[in-house]
């Protein structure tokens, strides 16, 4: 196994490397520039690539792709180890990657071309479109009676979730797995989906029993990550009369040239879909099988995008992508809406988007230290935390993907890989701190 692992960290790329997918050439592809042109010192940034190699060579990643572009141009992209180790298939830039909550930014900049396109407004209560949410009751007192089951009551929400409270994970929805005790026992026997399986049905049923059960707090009092976007999506659905996953070919995927983004992969690209594995006590990875893993209080499958009734268009987790893809729909968001020539989003809808929203509320991610709509926003950095400045936006899914956006410097930074958990590792931290090493040093 280890010569396997050697041959592996021979594929890193560090050449120019074009790339078009699905016959389309548009001017943002992955082709790679002398890195000194767009600001960087090449020596630090091929620092990244031996980081990468040491995780893949000492089993703590089974591969990644990690690229770095300035003012639109890719000056740095890097493939390490492998897509499926057991299969010997090396990590290639067309790899097809389970992004999970980075779906959650482009269902968030959807919802934002209704706003734009005057159909949907902030301001809207959610039971506008989703009935089953009027009148929502909220959660208290939740914890144990004498014999150690829940015990809690409802009261009446102050007011109505609102659309921005979706945006912002302000509106009282939880996850499964993030909700306290009472709440999450009342999401399982309502069947309610994190996204991250397989699920019977469609966003209409699933959303509409999540709709009659309470909310955690109160709305707009509280940021709680949860299924906020996945209600979002039923939103869209029904502002927009489209299901979710037309709606987002239409609006964004085509018109960006995303031609690999989807929620459920055609057969003929189910084998560049890299292997999923999870991270075991000996904190060595193993490969995950196709049946559902249940890992504590959260639920996944590897199998999800392939395999199943795909029905459930989950706008908060259930996307699939491409470095070259994600890279496009980021650039649209640098460039303040558009690519190629054409917009997406208005200017100051982007602007809106890329800013605090949530005022003082308390807000736990490791993104930035405050929460814009879709991704967290960095306010007040630290050297500690974060080596981004003020103003740069980041996401991240639950198998270790992540990016990150910094329109004072015109970065954008993406990191691929397929391990859970989140978090389990410190290499997107590192891996951003060695992009900022490598354009300080030329600055």
């Amino acid at each position: 196994m280890h010569s396997l692992f050697v041959l592996f960290l021979s594929c890193g790329l560090s050449v120019a490397l074009p790339f078009v997918a699905g016959g389309c050439a548009p001017s943002l592809d992955l082709t790679r520039i002398a890195p000194a042109s767009a600001g960087f010192d090449a020596a630090r940034l091929d620092a990244i690539h031996a980081h990468l190699a040491r995780a893949v060579s000492e089993r703590r990643i089974p591969g990644a792709v990690a690229l770095v572009a300035r003012d639109g141009r890719v000056a740095y992209v890097d493939t390490v180890g492998a897509a499926d180790v057991e299969k010997s298939t090396p990590m290639a830039p067309d790899t097809i990657f389970r992004i999970a909550s980075m779906t959650k930014p482009i269902t968030s900049a959807a919802a934002m071309i209704l706003v734009d396109d005057g159909v949907l407004k902030l301001s809207d209560p959610v039971s506008n479109y989703i009935p089953e949410f009027k009148d929502p009751l909220v959660l208290v007192g939740d914890g144990q009676d004498a014999d150690g089951r829940p015990r809690s009551k409802t009261v009446r929400a102050r007011r109505e979730v609102l659309v921005q409270d979706l945006l912002t994970h302000t509106s009282g929805i939880a996850y499964g797995f993030s909700a306290s005790p009472r709440l999450a026992e009342l999401y399982a026997k309502a069947g309610v989906t994190d996204g991250l399986t397989q699920a019977e049905g469609d966003l209409a049923g699933h959303i509409a029993r999540l709709g009659q059960l309470p909310l955690e707090n109160q709305p707009g009092e509280a940021w709680k990550y949860g299924l906020s976007i996945d209600v979002l999506g039923r939103v869209i659905e029904v502002a927009s009369m489209k299901p979710l996953d037309r709606f987002l070919e239409q609006r964004i995927f085509k018109p960006l040239g995303m031609v690999d983004t989807h929620f459920f992969l055609p057969p003929e690209k189910v084998q560049r879909l890299a292997a999923l594995y999870a991270l075991g006590d000996d904190r060595m990875f193993r490969r995950v099988g196709e049946e559902p893993v249940t890992a504590g209080s959260v639920v996944y499958s590897a199998s999800c995008p392939y395999k199943g009734p795909k029905s459930y268009f989950s706008g908060g987790a259930g996307l699939v992508s491409t470095a070259r893809d994600y890279l496009r729909f980021l650039q649209m968001l640098l460039n303040r809406g558009e690519l190629d020539g054409t917009r997406i989003l208005k200017p100051e809808t982007v602007d809106h988007m890329c800013k605090n929203q949530i005022g003082d509320l308390p807000y736990g991610p490791v993104h930035g230290d405050k929460f814009g709509f879709g991704f967290g926003v960095v306010v007040n950095p630290s050297k500690e935390k974060e080596a981004a400045p003020v103003g740069t936006i980041s996401w991240g899914g639950i198998y270790n993907t992540y990016f990150w956006v910094d329109p004072k410097n015109r970065i954008i930074g993406l990191l691929l890989m397929q391990l859970y958990p989140e978090g389990s590792l410190t290499i997107r931290e590192d891996f951003m701190d060695l992009v900022y090493k490598a354009f300080e040093s030329r600055t």
